[in-house]
């Protein structure tokens, strides 16, 4: 049985060949490594099933873990092996391949081997996306899941030549390179705004105007005076679109999810304004906080925010409600054990420094800047992810 993708290079011509993996392959397992035998200073690089999960991806160029277990009791990788988890929570999860492209490397117990002459990064692409859900078939189990290497050899592939193969392969790894940096220059723009943030609400950095003679003191006051915590209005519009915490989450505030307002809470009597702010009031606090910059349609906030509408620069007071000490002082005054909050009384009593009117623009200014940077980095993953995304479903078949 042959077949062609749907896109391929155009150099290579000819129909795929139909194999059964265990035509192609050898199978054995990897030897126990449990968690106390991980050592910094290890000798050996070594792969534990659990770190597919979490740590790599098809190609595995660099590892994380060592160990200083006597060799004999090691089995070792040899360049192109592809691992398979051969246990895990559910049979989706375990669907997980990845190419070891070292030789000597350590491989834990709980991992399928495949060892093969085809190219194995070109078959962890393919058993990780095309072939997921099939190999996720194949696992049994219910509290804990199993794939064994009879399964394994069962699974059905469309094969091109090698040299396809590795030119896929190479494709591939070049795409998911250019993501990683993407995600790492993402990281190093939010820790960089962290260190900033902590120096320029500490005051260790200041925003001076050329025609300042000194710079002009921060003042301390509660939140509370500064800006109207949870402001209601006095009756609701006809149809309006209802911000909750999930939609803020997944990025779903432009979805016109109307409801009417005999159906919403009525705590809930609070009608967004362009510029305020919505505070989770929850844990993680900071991390999903809001700022509405929309002035079209009516949006009501959700009683799982506090809604804020200040009368400083609110851009400025946003950037300061994500800052670790004024995150630490809503943890402090946290109800609750298993589902700590803050009141909207509490949040009023905070006290926070305020600096003038044009240092909070350029405070607000700099680091919107920075976000700004950050966001266009984020979108620059989704779209090359979901370029990817889109040229594994026609590159295999």
């Amino acid at each position: 049985m042959y077949s062609v993708p749907k896109l391929r290079f155009p150099e290579f011509k000819g129909e795929w060949e139909n194999k059964k993996l265990g035509e192609i392959a050898k199978f054995s397992k990897g030897k126990g490594i449990s968690k106390s035998e991980i050592a910094e200073d290890g000798k050996i690089e070594c792969i534990r099933y659990g770190e597919l999960y979490t740590r790599y991806g098809e190609v595995i160029d660099n590892v994380y873990s060592r160990t200083n277990i006597d060799l004999k009791n090691l089995v070792l990788s040899e360049a192109n092996d592809v691992i398979i988890p051969a246990s895990g929570e559910t049979q989706i999860d375990i669907a997980t391949a990845s190419c070891v492209i070292k030789s000597d490397i350590a491989l834990g117990g709980d991992l399928n081997i495949i060892k093969t002459v085809n190219n194995g990064v070109f078959l962890s692409y393919y058993l990780n996306n095309q072939k997921k859900n099939e190999i996720a078939n194949l696992a049994q189990g219910i509290s804990v899941v199993h794939l064994y290497s009879s399964q394994l050899a069962t699974l059905s592939l469309n094969l091109p030549t090698l040299p396809e193969q590795t030119r896929i392969a190479s494709f591939f790894t070049v795409l998911d390179k250019k993501i990683a940096e993407l995600k790492q220059k993402k990281t190093l723009l939010e820790e960089y705004k962290k260190g900033v943030m902590q120096k320029i609400f500490s005051q260790e950095l200041r925003f001076k105007d050329k025609d300042w003679k000194e710079s002009p003191k921060w003042e301390k006051k509660k939140l509370g005076n500064i800006a109207e915590i949870n402001p209601r209005s006095e009756r609701l519009p006809e149809a309006f679109i209802y911000i909750d915490l999930e939609s803020v989450v997944q990025g779903r505030l432009t979805k016109e999810d109307r409801i009417n307002k005999l159906d919403a809470p009525s705590r809930a009597q609070r009608l967004l304004r362009k510029k305020d702010i919505l505070f989770q009031m929850v844990r993680p606090y900071q991390k999903n906080n809001y700022f509405f910059d929309r002035n079209e349609k009516d949006f009501v906030a959700s009683t799982g925010y506090a809604q804020i509408r200040t009368s400083e620069n609110p851009e400025f007071l946003f950037q300061f409600l994500h800052e670790e000490f004024f995150v630490k002082n809503v943890i402090e005054k946290c109800t609750g054990t298993g589902y700590p909050s803050i009141n909207s009384s509490d949040l009023s009593n905070i006290i926070i420094s305020v600096p003038s009117d044009k240092e909070q623009t350029r405070i607000a200014n700099f680091l919107s800047s920075v976000d700004e940077k950050i966001n266009r980095t984020e979108n620059q993953i989704q779209q090359t992810q979901q370029y990817k995304k889109g040229l594994l479903q026609k590159m295999f078949c």
